[in-house]
């Protein structure tokens, strides 16, 4: 994909206006036009994409005909959670950090450079948190008794699954909230923007507590498969181990999706933001080396007080190796490296290894580290229906992500009456 624009938009420099919408059905006149694709719909992405999307729905209605068995998966008493889980719901809370920590490194420390990513990392958040919600409702078997989950019905408010879901929830309304003012603006709505602008500061603040909550929680939901899951990728610090991982994961997903953005929708960007571009990626680098090598040294800590290294000369020892040199330590070195040197494309690569390595920390803690011992005949492997169901989800949430970006301020400055405001 890399060149490969997702949708072409011939570009032309015009008079800033603002929308007037002044009844709902103004609104539903300007919504349906938006509709509208501004671009080549023959490209090559959304033909691929477009199928694939189409397949997914197709094999969802039959999941949810036929059940979450075989043939839709290949869950089982003894792996409950597949791919679905451990890439949207595990990894994908994990990627969508990159939203509270930007707004905590803007809104609280007050560091601005920062703020031209700011608002696609929001967007990145509140998306990953919606299709994680979505796979949520997919994975559950009996999906329609969803509300009880939120009332604690069955297993009661002291559930940690009872916790989970309500930050997830909680988490959605608030990110929604922090890209509120990107909706204004694009609605042109003076009042709205500068009522929602009014509320970042507060929306932020409670946006990170969720999200430090929620990351933990999932940690904590892990501790819960105590003896399923391998000595090596189990420790009573999940929760915290959790958290610390999701930083640097945010971050890599902001510097990946930036490095993709930055060229996909290169005409929105404007010169100043275009030059700050490599101090905003080297900034973000040095975050994530500082991140991993705190992420790392606990690791070797823990394995170390719990008596773990004793299991190193294992297969599962050798795995675990992989995991934290190949994917924790290596892209913990080229950020560092990259920053020294203000090499972007190092940066860049190590976002990449940096991500995988979360998805297979995740893929562990799930599946692949669970229930270790049992023979080979017994393991979990996603089915094909799961893959194709999953990538479909992916699409549609670039398909989203691309229809938000071509239509409102997140890669574009804002219109100058709503920075007007912003300094009032």
């Amino acid at each position: 994909m890399a060149g490969e624009k997702l949708e072409t938009v011939a570009v032309e420099q015009k008079k800033e206006e603002r929308p007037q919408i002044s009844s709902i059905g103004d609104f539903w006149s300007y919504f349906k036009n938006e509709l509208r694709p501004k671009g080549n719909l023959s490209t090559a992405f959304n033909l691929i994409s477009g199928i694939v999307i189409i397949f997914g729905v197709i094999l969802l209605l039959f999941r949810f005909a036929m059940g979450i068995g075989r043939p839709v998966t290949n869950l089982s008493q003894s792996f409950p959670w597949g791919l679905w889980i451990g890439f949207y719901v595990m990894s994908g809370s994990a990627f969508a950090g990159g939203g509270y920590v930007l707004a905590f490194i803007v809104y609280i420390l007050g560091v601005n450079k920062y703020r031209p990513v700011l608002r696609a990392a929001i967007l990145n958040a509140f998306l990953f948190y919606v299709f994680c919600s979505v796979v949520i409702v997919i994975t559950f078997g009996r999906w329609w008794n969803i509300p009880n989950v939120f009332i604690g019905n069955e297993f009661g408010a002291s559930s940690v699954l009872f916790v989970v879901i309500w930050l997830f929830f909680l988490y959605i309304l608030t990110s929604a909230l922090e890209f509120s003012p990107a909706v204004a603006e694009w609605l042109g709505k003076i009042k709205m923007r500068k009522t929602v602008g009014s509320l970042a500061l507060g929306a932020v603040a409670f946006g990170i507590t969720l999200s430090i909550l929620h990351q933990t929680g999932l940690g904590a939901l892990m501790t819960m498969a105590k003896g399923k899951i391998h000595p090596l990728w189990y420790t009573e610090m999940l929760p915290f181990m959790f958290f610390i991982s999701s930083i640097y994961a945010g971050v890599s997903m902001v510097i990946f999706e930036g490095t993709i953005s930055s060229k996909v929708f290169t005409y929105q960007i404007d010169e100043e933001n275009r030059q700050s571009r490599d101090d905003i990626l080297i900034g973000l680098a040095r975050i994530c080396g500082a991140v991993i090598f705190t992420y790392f040294s606990l690791n070797l800590i823990l394995a170390k007080f719990e008596g773990d290294f004793a299991l190193i000369n294992s297969s599962m020892g050798y795995w675990w190796l992989i995991e934290m040199i190949g994917f924790v330590a290596i892209p913990g070195l080229m950020f560092i490296h990259g920053a020294q040197k203000r090499n972007t494309l190092t940066i860049q690569a190590a976002a990449i290894i940096a991500i995988a390595g979360i998805l297979l920390n995740r893929y562990n803690s799930v599946f692949l580290a669970y229930n270790w011992s049992l023979p080979f005949s017994e393991k979990y492997y996603p089915s094909a229906i799961e893959y194709l169901v999953c990538l479909a989800i992916v699409f549609v949430q670039i398909w989203v992500f691309r229809w938000v970006v071509n239509r409102m301020f997140v890669m574009r400055k804002s219109p100058q009456w709503a920075s007007t405001l912003d300094k009032d």
